[in-house]
Formats: structure tokens, sequence, C-alpha cells
């Protein structure tokens, strides 16, 4: 794509949060020569979900205009485990269950960035190979003071929660990685600005041209909801269970998306659909003035994403299904959307009616089934050893107010 320094920089710039420093990046735009693109990500969890992708869309801004994009896989940073955003030292990960993630992240990854186009590394390469030695000469070009300005360390040293040596660690290590790579530009979350502001202080400590920075905005995850004209709630997570996850099947992605607050659906109208923003606009605008059914408006969202991630038809048949289970009036919009982790391929439905708070025992589940009182997907169960497979959404109900959405992972 051939585009001017200022076109480019108008589009790059474009959603994001913090810039440092705009006229660093507008320079090396006018270079003509292709930067150095670089985004972390620590594989703690096996799979991306939709508020990894924020972040990802824009590395593939940059592709397409011509740079280069680095994939750093923080197999070795997610041993030290990042503090952003922790009340607690976080759990040390296995290196199984790094190794695991690591692979999931990098082939899920190519969902968005143009395999052909993406330099993927491990920073296990260069800090694993750093002696002790190496080690404290790192952290001898940075002050304890600068790293207690962070936010959660001095929360936590005011609130006299412990602080682990090792996470203090963390910033430098991930710094590193930006003298390794030699970037020009390194892209995050907003929550990783101090790690990515630290990554300049030691480029220049290394003789090097401080890379600029860019963060992107957090997601917020499906729970979130409007107070006071602003949405407020935690961002989208696994650990947290309010996620859309990139590999789940098309029927889960969607019945997901249609869970959301209408407030909320423009929120990830605008972090995460291709439309334009005066597309957008007017189409909020249409809801907001009773011309269009703020439904319709999710439906198009939904099935957007769900089309990104499997395909159109996967997305139409996906809508087939739920308009099948909602359109009937008894069906509320609002039921709470439940996740179980199974540890078998099926599971018994008395059981998931206990564990997704529909019923206070699997007995009284039991006792419900056998009474007539429970449908799934719209039809009744009536046998007592009846089992749901894993890997679905369906759509519960268990007397004549008690409804759920419940995913089988």
């Amino acid at each position: 794509m051939t585009m001017s320094p200022d076109a480019q920089l108008s589009l790059l710039t474009r959603g994001v949060v913090d810039l440092h420093v705009r006229e660093e990046l507008l320079a090396r735009l006018s270079t003509g020569r292709p930067l150095k693109v670089k985004a972390g990500f620590d594989p703690t969890r096996p799979d991306l979900h939709l508020g990894h992708t924020v972040l990802m869309q824009k590395m593939r801004q940059f592709q397409e205009l011509g740079h280069e994009v680095i994939f750093v896989v923080g197999d070795f940073t997610a041993q030290i485990g990042d503090p952003t955003g922790r009340s607690a030292t976080r759990p040390v990960l296995t290196r199984e269950e790094i190794e695991e993630g690591a692979r999931s992240y990098a082939e899920q990854a190519f969902k968005i960035l143009d395999r052909e186009r993406t330099r993927l590394v491990y920073n296990g390469t260069w800090l694993g190979k750093m002696s002790f030695a190496d080690v404290v000469r790192l952290a001898g070009k940075y002050t304890l003071a600068r790293m207690m300005e962070r936010d959660d360390f001095k929360t936590r040293w005011q609130e006299n929660r412990p602080i682990s040596i090792h996470e203090l660690l963390y910033p430098l290590a991930q710094g590193y990685d930006s003298v390794a790579l030699e970037c020009d530009v390194e892209l995050g979350g907003t929550d990783q600005l101090f790690n990515l502001l630290v990554a300049r202080d030691l480029m220049r400590e290394h003789g090097q041209k401080p890379q600029i920075v860019m963060t992107t905005p957090i997601l917020e995850g499906l729970s979130a909801r409007e107070e006071g004209g602003r949405i407020v709630g935690d961002k989208m997570s696994k650990s947290l269970d309010n996620y859309v996850g990139i590999t789940e099947a098309p029927e889960t992605q969607l019945g997901k998306l249609m869970s959301v607050s209408d407030a909320l659906m423009w929120r990830y109208y605008t972090l995460l659909s291709d439309r334009g923003e005066d597309e957008i606009k007017a189409r909020r605008a249409a809801c907001e003035a009773g011309a269009m059914n703020p439904r319709d408006a999710k439906i198009a969202l939904a099935k957007e994403i769900v089309a990104r991630y499997h395909s159109a038809a996967d997305a139409d048949e996906a809508e087939r299904k739920w308009l099948a289970q909602f359109s009937r009036r008894e069906v509320p919009e609002d039921m709470p959307e439940v996740t179980l982790t199974l540890d078998a391929d099926t599971i018994w439905l008395a059981k998931v009616l206990a564990e997704s708070g529909l019923v206070p025992s699997a007995s009284e589940g039991r006792r419900r089934i056998k009474a007539g009182a429970v449908q799934v997907d719209g039809e009744k169960v009536t046998s007592e050893n009846a089992e749901l497979a894993r890997g679905a959404r369906y759509v519960i109900k268990a007397g004549k107010r008690a409804w759920a959405a419940v995913t089988l992972g």
C-alpha cells in the first residue's frame, strides 16, 4: 500500500490512546524505510480473545503499509508473570503450560496477521541466554524509585501487600526485548504503558534510538455496563470468564456477543468492527432515533466478527440458530451467560443445572427433569440420565423463570 507519511500517521494513530512521541513517528515514516514494529504476548492462557485483537488489528495496519511486524511470544517472561494490574503476585506457570500457550498463540495470531509478513520470535531466545551477571547489569540501568512509580506496585506497597523481587524484573525483561530487536515502534494496551516506556529508557542506555510507544484501548468484557454515560467493568479476560475466544464455535461467539448491553455494543463497534467511523455513527443514530432495532445492529456486528474468524456461511448459520432460540417471546434476551469447563467430553444435565445456578443441587435438577420442567434449546428433556456434550452453547430453562445460556468448554 502506497501512502504518504502524513496519511500513514493519520491511519496508524486512529484509536490510539497514548503516543510517545508523535513527531518521532512521523520522522521515521518520512524516511521511507520499513519500520520494525513489535508487540509482545505472554502465553499465560492457551487462547486469544477479542480483547487481544484490538492490538493485533493495529499490527495488521502496519503490515498493510509495508512495515515489519514482530510478534513476540513471551515464553521467558511468562515464567516471571506480568504484574500489570495485579493486586497480588501472579502464580508461576509450569514450563508445559507456557509451551502449550506459546504454540496456541503463535497459530491463532495468523487469523489476524499475515503469516507471510509476520516475524514470529520467542523472547527466551535472548533472555534465556543471559547470565546472572547480565541480569545484574540490566537491573543497574533502572532505579527502584522509578520502578515504584508504577501504580500497581505503589498501591500494593501502601497497602502492605507483598511485592516479589522477580516482579520488579518483569518490566526490565520486557524492555530488553526491544533492545534485542532494535525496534522502531512498540504496541501495547494502555495497561502496558509503564513497561513500554521502560523500554525507551533501556534502549537509550544501550546507545539505541528509543522506540515510539503506542497504546490501544482495553476492551471491556461481556459483563460491562454503562454508568453515568461511560462504560464500566473489568477488561475482557479468560480468568474472569467474560471473553469471546477467537477459536470458539460460531454459535458460541455470536451468542456471547448478543448478550452484551446496547451501550457496550457501540464500544465493540468502535474497537472491533471494520466498518467506517461514519457508518457506525449513522447506525447508532438510527438506533437512537428508533429507525433501527438495536438487536439488528448487534446481530450485524456479531456476524461480522464470526465471519472474520470462521466464514460468512458460519455467521449465517449461527444467526439462524440464535433466532430459532430467541425469537420465541418467552425466551429472555438478558438471561445470564454461564461457562463451565469440563474434564470429560460430556456432563450430566442435572449437574449442569446445579453448577450454572439454575437449581440448588443436582438432586433438585434430576427432580425437575423427571417432572418435565427442563428444556434444552427449546426441547423438553425427561431423562434423568441426560447428558450434554462439550464444545457447544445451550439455552436451558429449568422452571417458569429460571433461564441460562450455558457454554460447555
